[in-house]
C-alpha cells in the first residue's frame, strides 16, 4: 500500500537510526537509470542539513566507465574505511569525457550523515554499514525518455544497453526486496503533493 511521506519527516527518522559506519549513519539511494535517485537524494539532503551535518557521494564518480565492476569497493575503501575509523575520505572522480581518472580531489568529510547515491550503492557488501537502503523506481518508457533527454537521444542505445546491465545487477544483489524504503519516482503528474517536500511510497 502506498503512502505519502515527507522529506522533513524521513530525515528525523535517519536521525533516530544507530550509525553503523563508525559515527556515521549511511543512507543508499538506488534504483534504475532515470527513476529520479539524484533528484530525491539532493531533497532529502535538504531537509537534513538542518538536523545535523551530511555529506553526499554519487557513486557514478566511481564507476569506470560504462560498468558497475569495482565501483563498490572503491566506495570501500576510498570513503567508508576511512569513516569507519572516524577519518575523512576522499577519492579521484573518473573522468568521463577522458575516459581517465582524472587529478581533481573529491573531499568526503565526516558527517552524522553520509548519502550515497547511484545504481549500485545498496551492495550486498555494505548491508552491514548501511543504516537506511531506499529504492527508486520508474516505468521504463518513463526512465529511458529522462535518460534521452538529460544525455541526449545519441546515447539511448547505450542507456539501453546500461538498462540491461543493471537490471541483472538489481536481481543478482536482490536490492528492490533489501530495501528498507521504497520510493515510487514516477507518481501521477501533477501529484497530490508537492513534491520538494513529500513523495509517495512503494508496497
Amino acid at each position: 500500500m502506498s503512502t505519502v511521506r515527507t522529506f522533513a519527516g524521513l530525515a528525523s527518522e535517519i536521525h533516530a537510526l544507530p550509525p553503523r559506519l563508525g559515527d556515521v549513519r549511511l543512507v543508499t539511494v538506488d534504483g534504475p537509470s532515470g527513476s529520479g535517485k539524484t533528484t530525491f537524494a539532493r531533497r532529502l539532503l535538504t531537509a537534513l542539513a538542518p538536523l545535523g551535518s551530511v555529506a553526499l557521494v554519487e557513486i557514478e564518480a566511481l564507476y569506470e566507465g560504462w560498468t558497475l565492476d569495482g565501483a563498490w569497493h572503491r566506495l570501500d575503501e576510498y570513503v567508508l574505511e576511512p569513516h569507519a575509523a572516524g577519518w575523512p575520505g576522499g577519492f579521484h572522480p573518473y573522468d568521463w569525457a577522458r575516459q581517465a581518472w582524472s587529478p581533481r580531489w573529491c573531499a568526503v568529510p565526516i558527517s552524522q550523515v553520509l548519502v550515497v547515491e547511484g545504481c549500485g550503492s545498496s551492495s550486498r557488501a555494505g548491508d552491514r554499514l548501511i543504516s537506511h537502503q531506499i529504492w527508486l523506481e520508474a516505468t521504463s518508457d518513463v526512465a529511458l525518455l529522462r535518460g534521452v533527454t538529460r544525455d541526449g537521444v545519441e546515447w539511448e542505445p547505450r542507456l539501453r544497453a546500461w538498462k540491461r546491465v543493471e537490471a541483472a545487477y538489481f536481481a543478482e544483489q536482490d536490492t528492490r526486496q533489501r530495501a528498507d524504503l521504497r520510493v515510487d519516482g514516477d507518481p501521477a503528474q501533477p501529484p497530490p503533493y508537492d513534491p520538494e517536500v513529500a513523495f509517495r511510497t512503494l508496497a
